[in-house]
């Protein structure tokens, strides 16, 4: 999986943005609707959560099911309790994790960042995640 982080295009061709504000609009994001969780317990009914249209449509888990659970639990510390939510996630996020450390890493430096990812791990992720959603729908 080679990955490329350029330096940011002449001044001619700069973007109307830095690099960096993509990845540091995803972390506001993120702490933003981590903050609403940290007091939102997805486990109990009467929240502004939302529902996952895969499921809401199919009746079905898709692979990110129960995500939103498992943060909440990883964020209390109930790492059991994640790992049941949803396995195949919660050993996918330190990837995630790395990717976006990256990601931001290098728009801090001035760079875009694009990873390139092979077309057979592509195939695998997705290979990955209709198994996952096939397994969890059958028991």
């Amino acid at each position: 999986m080679a990955e490329t982080a350029r330096p940011a295009p002449p001044s001619g061709r700069r973007p109307p943005w830095h690099p960096a504000a993509a990845p540091l609009a995803v972390l506001a994001a993120g702490a933003a609707g981590a903050g609403y969780l940290w007091v939102t317990d997805p486990h109990e009914p009467g929240h502004l959560l939302p529902r996952c249209p895969f499921r809401y449509v199919t009746g079905l888990l898709c692979p990110a099911c129960g995500g939103t659970r498992m943060v909440y639990d990883l964020m209390h510390g109930h790492f059991a309790a994640a790992w049941l939510d949803n396995r195949a996630l919660l050993l996918a996020a330190p990837f995630a994790l790395a990717l976006w450390g990256r990601w931001t890493l290098e728009g801090l430096r001035g760079r875009s960042y694009r990873p390139r990812i092979a077309p057979w791990v592509q195939a695998l992720i997705l290979l990955t995640a209709v198994a996952w959603t096939v397994a969890r729908n059958l028991v």
